[in-house]
């Protein structure tokens, strides 16, 4: 079972790339995407992103620190336009994933999500400190790539 789930997402990458907006830049590769969506997995777990373009706007407007993870696959484009200029202003990493599917069931939300902003440490909880340290690693690691793309 777990392994269909990951052949059908591999599928769904190369099935969503004709659909990906031209200006999707930086796209996560096949290795990168799955890395990325693995990690909003695990921070939506421990409480640690922001859904939606709103939310995400309002984030980054107040100078919130993370990674930004947007869908290249939305249409109508105008929708997330603006969202890379907003990222780039503020310094905050951003990486476009081929699927707002994709982006939707690793965001633990059944609608497809156009956007998502991983705020690393936002945990309160004294619980949450292990989930926490799970993802932060790989969040660490995918910034990391992100920036040298």
């Amino acid at each position: 079972m777990a392994k269909e789930k990951t052949t059908s997402s591999e599928d769904n990458y190369d099935a969503r790339l004709p659909a990906v907006l031209p200006f999707a830049q930086p796209l996560a590769s096949k290795k990168l995407n799955k890395k990325v969506l693995k990690t909003v997995k695990k921070a939506s777990k421990a409480k640690n992103v922001k859904r939606g373009v709103k939310e995400v706007v309002k984030a980054l407007r107040k100078g919130e620190k993370g990674l930004v993870v947007v869908a290249g696959d939305i249409s109508p484009p105008d929708v997330i336009s603006h969202i890379p200029v907003l990222c780039e202003d503020q310094g905050v990493p951003y990486i476009f994933v081929p699927s707002k599917q994709d982006l939707g069931s690793a965001g633990a939300t059944k609608r497809p999500t156009s956007v998502v902003f991983v705020v690393p440490g936002s945990s309160k909880k004294k619980d949450g400190k292990a989930k926490e340290e799970e993802y932060r690693e790989s969040f660490d690691d995918v910034v990391k790539e992100v920036k040298s793309l």
